[in-house]
């Protein structure tokens, strides 16, 4: 499966940064239906994200009905402006 959004970087500033793009709630709502067998523990799926040129590995999780995709710092920065897909 693809998706692809516009969202913006979140900055969860606890005892270090991280930092999130909110998945839309249609495009939440197609992840929802990924079977539970790729899932490896609360909800969060593995996936491959690519921000602009940057590709990564990462894996959102459920929060209040829709997914939050994690950010590595170095991402974050570069996503500022950039599309997630």
């Amino acid at each position: 499966m693809r998706f692809e959004f516009v969202g913006r970087v979140i900055e969860w500033r606890g005892p270090s940064p991280y930092y999130y793009v909110a998945v839309p709630a249609s495009v939440s709502a197609d992840i929802h239906e990924v079977p539970a067998s790729v899932s490896y523990g609360w909800g969060a799926i593995p996936v491959e994200a690519r921000i602009g040129e940057a590709a990564f590995t990462t894996s959102p999780f459920p929060k209040h009905g829709r997914y939050l995709l994690p950010l590595r710092d170095a991402i974050s920065r570069k996503a500022l402006h950039s599309t997630v897909s």
